[in-house]
């Protein structure tokens, strides 16, 4: 019983020892999480109907000469490739056709290189993700895009480096590249005009039985875009005619306006008002006032 008893015993503290050993181990190999030193970012925006996403990582200035000559140290020096942030290279993603710079893109995702200079900068779209600052193994026959820009000095120094998107207009961007005293930044235009009135071809021309919002929607399309003005009207009589919406009524006026139809638009204001007056809408009241103004002005009415 005795002998029993022990061996007994003994396996028990085996097998403590070894899940004790084991844990310990497990805990020895595991890492201390510490903030990364250049944290990845990534940021995204629709430009028109086109997705474009950035990811990079974003070091900090951190006392460091950053851009420069060789007399600087600079840790991003003059004339030599970049990867456009740290760590790994950075990537830009089109969900469609663009141009970037005058130069045509297709969809897709690719390595975003940049070599800053003094007064210019080359910045280039290449098919390789991984090449980073590797002179070698970076190959100039899978650029996508290459164009120059020019660098400008910042108000405000700017310490860790940033991307990030401005000048938004409903069919282009800017992407900018912010670092220390230095920007630097590239337009990309997206086709919004070829896929809009694809759109209004299936839904609207090509549809007898087209929905009042989208007749009303194509209307204000060709009217933004100053495109065929009475096909545009055509379209939002009919919505109107369909279901009078105060703003919609308001976008014929603004139709008849431009198309110096002063009475109409007088009509057209009148009824917006009194459909937006009824809804308690007292913007809209407020520009039918103004463009009927305008209207009678216009007009001499």
């Amino acid at each position: 019983m005795i002998t029993t008893t022990l061996l007994k015993t003994s396996r028990v503290l085996g097998s403590t020892l070894l899940v004790g050993g084991l844990l310990l181990s497990g805990a020895a190999q595991a890492q201390i999480a510490t903030p990364a030193a250049s944290p990845k970012s990534t940021v995204q925006q629709r430009v028109g109907l086109t997705d474009i996403t950035i990811t990079y990582s974003r070091p900090g200035v951190k006392g460091r000469p950053i851009f420069g000559d060789s007399t600087t140290k600079a840790i991003t020096p003059f004339g030599q490739r970049w990867r456009t942030g740290a760590n790994s290279t950075t990537s830009i993603k089109f969900s469609d056709d663009v141009t970037v710079e005058g130069k045509k893109v297709p969809a897709g995702e690719y390595g975003l290189y940049t070599i800053p200079g003094k007064t210019s900068w080359v910045v280039v779209l290449n098919k390789s993700l991984k090449q980073g600052a590797d002179v070698k193994g970076f190959k100039d026959a899978d650029d996508v895009a290459r164009f120059t820009v020019k660098p400008y000095a910042l108000a405000n120094k700017v310490e860790t480096f940033t991307m990030e998107f401005s000048d938004l207009t409903p069919a282009t961007a800017n992407v900018e590249m912010l670092w220390d005293k230095t920007g630097a930044k590239f337009k990309v235009t997206t086709d919004v005009d070829t896929k809009v009135m694809a759109q209004i071809d299936e839904k609207v021309v090509k549809n007898a039985s087209a929905s009042a919002n989208d007749m009303a929607a194509a209307a204000v399309y060709y009217y933004d875009n100053n495109k065929d003005l009475k096909q545009a009207l055509t379209w939002i009589q009919k919505a109107n005619e369909k279901d009078a919406k105060f703003w919609n009524v308001h976008t014929e006026a603004k139709i008849r306006m431009k198309m110096k139809d002063y009475k109409g638009t007088v009509a057209a204001a009148e009824q917006s008002k009194k459909l937006a007056a009824e809804a308690k809408n007292t913007d809209y009241v407020k520009m039918n006032e103004g463009l009927i103004a305008d209207a009678k002005k216009a007009g001499k009415l």
